[in-house]
């Protein structure tokens, strides 16, 4: 499928939150259901009991770390009717915007059964009664799961808010039917690619191999093999005036990619990383980081090894709508 170029138009967008959502692990555990797709998860020699608590360590580590820096966090309790072992991972099911004119919410369709009841969306709605969600601007693309066609949120999508521009790289979890979709209703434009770990595996989300802030963008360059779609995805980066970090497989593997950058609620930017991200990253590809934020390690350790996901993906992202 040809990628398409893109075009820049001029927004007043926001890429950068202060609040964050976060979805607390207490059923935390291996999921059997996502193993299959998800290469960066490994089965614990630990009892449920002990990995599910050392996780809840890591979580709350997490919400006072950011807390201490300035971010807001909105915790949620996990769903205790049903079981949900990855639903510390909430940026796969919503995600909240301001730049566009007609949507607020968009709740995502998920490939793995049980994550599809970590969806609750009014329960986080009742946390958040502050910004007044207005039903009719909430774009529901779950019913896509009825064909088979599935669109991670922040997981699959990795955005510049300002630009309306998406990166997405087909996998599992990730369908190019799902992403026009979703472009087609909310006006963004697609930057398409295919991304491999070491072994030539599919990575199973975007946001493994890449994040971007607001002025750079950390991405493994290398796990894109088809030379093409490299060069697009390199030059629609630069061409949104993002400087490019570029990481290696094994940074990718350590989970460098997976950073997130946020404001303070004084106005001063933090990014988001594990400390086994922030320990894999070169000197001088932390000091290009910290020459646009200050650096957050969260020790996150257990989370990242059996869930298979780091930093980026503990959190949503909560943006105010339009008022």
């Amino acid at each position: 499928m040809a990628i398409e170029a893109v075009r820049i138009p001029t927004t007043a967008a926001r890429q950068l939150t202060n609040t964050l959502l976060m979805i607390s692990p207490d059923q935390f555990g291996f999921n059997d259901q996502t193993a299959g797709t998800n290469t960066f998860q490994n089965s614990p020699d630990e009892l449920p009991i002990i990995v599910r608590d050392k996780a809840l360590a890591e979580f709350y580590g997490t919400v006072v770390a950011l807390r201490h820096h300035g971010v807001e966090v909105v915790v949620c309790p996990t769903r205790t009717d049903v079981s949900t072992p990855d639903a510390v991972f909430p940026n796969n099911w919503i995600s909240f915007h301001s730049e566009l004119e007609k949507v607020d919410v968009i709740l995502y369709p998920m490939l793995a059964p049980n994550r599809r009841a970590e969806r609750q969306f009014d329960r986080v709605k009742s946390l958040m009664f502050w910004m007044a969600i207005d039903p009719k601007r909430v774009l529901d693309l779950t019913v896509l799961e009825r064909a088979g066609q599935f669109l991670e949120g922040t997981g699959s999508l990795v955005f510049d808010r300002r630009n309306k521009v998406v990166f997405a790289h087909e996998s599992a979890r990730t369908s190019y039917g799902a992403l026009d979709v979703f472009c087609d209703r909310t006006g963004y434009q697609s930057v398409k690619f295919h991304a491999f770990d070491k072994e030539d595996r599919p990575i199973y989300h975007t946001n493994v191999v890449m994040g971007i802030g607001e002025g750079f963008s950390v991405v493994c360059l290398e796990s894109i093999r088809d030379l093409k779609e490299r060069r697009t995805v390199e030059g629609s980066l630069k061409d949104l005036e993002l400087e490019v970090v570029d990481i290696t497989l094994d940074q990718l593997h350590a989970f460098c990619g997976n950073v997130l950058e946020v404001r303070s609620t004084s106005g001063v930017s933090k990014i988001i990383l594990s400390v086994n991200a922030f320990d894999a990253f070169t000197n001088a590809q932390r000091n290009t980081l910290m020459s646009y934020g200050e650096l957050i390690p969260v020790e996150i350790n257990t989370i990242e090894t059996v869930g298979g996901g780091s930093a980026r993906c503990v959190v949503a992202e909560v943006f105010p709508g339009r008022v």
